[in-house]
């Protein structure tokens, strides 16, 4: 069992939480903000009572009532949700950390945008999340702050300006994924340091036998709304890292924005609906106009398409690492033979239009970039080819396991290569 064996299965689990604790804070603000929007004046309430609803589920009736503040008396039983949240964002942060910056030569960093160090790269992706949320909640509690409309329009302004920002500095799967993280770290912080200290302001009013100031519920619920316009974008930008289209393109940051507007025309109908103000079908038109924007943005070339001979042959230290281990030459000549028809910038098999992931497997240094790809893809696993289409033969195999082993453990031990080292030039394959 080696490292990356071990890394991919807590990769695995980490991720598994993620989405199933994702599931459940998604489903329970989704509910509430469609509850909230649906109370209706109920005659003969108890005092203090906003609104009330029936709903029926599983076979029984609930009636729920709401109060604009809080009720006479704190209740023998009190449920708060908030965990849901909390353990959304520490397995993201986990996510994080065993992917992007464990293998930050991988999936962090690109050279072709910027020269980083891992540890430089490590730095910019943590202090972005916490700027994002002093930014933010700094704007929130100012004047500004004051109309929701103009906040929200001040709010896409610096997720804009993190789109474009964070496609100068990362690769595009990490900067979207980075955005992502940036949207859902400014929801988790409402919840940690806005909404649950109101709710407890007002719980601790109530137990003093003191009457709570609405104050805190209107700075909660103005918290909680931006949650919910922003939380399909985040789904989004969490799912782009499997779709290149969207993160490799030439206008991702764009794309990301775009995306952006597309939840807010989403949610906007759903809340309008469940308030019972009609149903605003101009929104799906919207929304689907901003798809086939996004699509059309995706089909742009990026301008360094055609970039020289020797450029595309430069390999960093790292890869340099994998380029020199033992067997390399016929590792690529392995994954040349029976990956490239598919993991190319034109792929030669019947019905793929593009690499696969985004990976291209044409020259040595795409191939010694996506070596931990290819050991896990092709050598722990018979994941690709697909339905071994190509005729992969087990000793293959055996030699892409033994090549990448010796390549890793060239890179024990070392501090991880400093992406900021002059790059070193190896033949490409077309040279002469």
């Amino acid at each position: 069992m080696d490292y990356t064996f071990f890394l991919e299965w807590v990769q695995f689990a980490v991720r598994w939480l993620h989405v199933i604790t994702a599931i459940a804070w998604i489903g329970s603000s989704f509910y509430f903000i469609a509850l909230d929007l649906g109370l209706v004046p109920e005659p003969g309430a108890p005092k203090g009572v906003h609104g009330a609803a029936w709903q029926v589920h599983g076979g029984g009736f609930y009636h729920i009532q709401k109060y604009l503040v809080a009720p006479a008396q704190m209740p023998d039983r009190l449920t708060w949700f908030k965990w849901e949240s909390y353990m959304t964002w520490l397995s993201g942060f986990a996510m994080m950390v065993v992917l992007y910056w464990t293998q930050a030569q991988f999936y962090l960093i690109d050279p072709r945008v910027m020269e980083l160090p891992v540890w430089g790269a490590i730095l910019i992706s943590i202090g972005s999340l916490a700027l994002g949320w002093l930014l933010y909640d700094l704007i929130c509690k100012s004047s500004f702050g004051e109309n929701n409309t103009r906040l929200m329009l001040g709010l896409y302004v610096i997720l804009v300006a993190m789109a474009w920002g964070y496609t100068q500095v990362f690769s595009g799967r990490a900067a979207l994924l980075h955005l992502g993280a940036f949207t859902a770290t400014i929801m988790t912080a409402n919840v940690f340091l806005i909404i649950i200290p109101n709710q407890k302001i007002v719980v601790a009013d109530l137990m003093a036998g003191r009457t709570p100031d609405p104050k805190y519920g209107k700075i909660a619920k103005q918290r909680s709304t931006h949650n919910n316009y922003l939380t399909l974008p985040v789904i989004f930008l969490m799912l782009s890292n499997h779709y290149p289209l969207a993160f490799a393109s030439a206008y991702n940051w764009l794309i990301a924005s775009l995306v952006f507007l597309m939840g807010v025309t989403i949610r906007h109908f759903f809340n309008t609906h469940h308030a019972h103000k009609g149903k605003p079908w101009w929104t799906w038109g919207a929304t689907a106009a901003l798809f086939v924007a996004i699509v059309w943005l995706s089909s742009i070339p990026k301008a360094d398409a055609g970039e020289d001979m020797e450029d595309s042959a430069m390999l960093t230290p790292f890869e340099q690492r994998f380029a020199a281990a033992p067997g390399f030459d016929e590792v690529s000549g392995i994954v040349m033979g029976r990956c490239s028809m598919c993991h190319a910038n034109e792929p030669g098999y019947e019905g793929i239009g593009h690499a696969p992931k985004g990976i291209k497997l044409e020259t040595p240094r795409e191939i010694a970039a996506a070596a931990r790809q290819i050991y896990v893809q092709a050598g722990l696993t018979d994941a690709m080819p697909p339905a071994n289409l190509s005729y992969m033969e087990p000793q293959e195999r055996a030699a892409i396991r033994a090549w990448f082993r010796a390549g890793e453990a060239g890179t024990q031990g070392t501090g991880e290569t400093d992406r900021a080292e002059a790059a070193i030039a190896v033949p490409h394959p077309n040279a002469s």
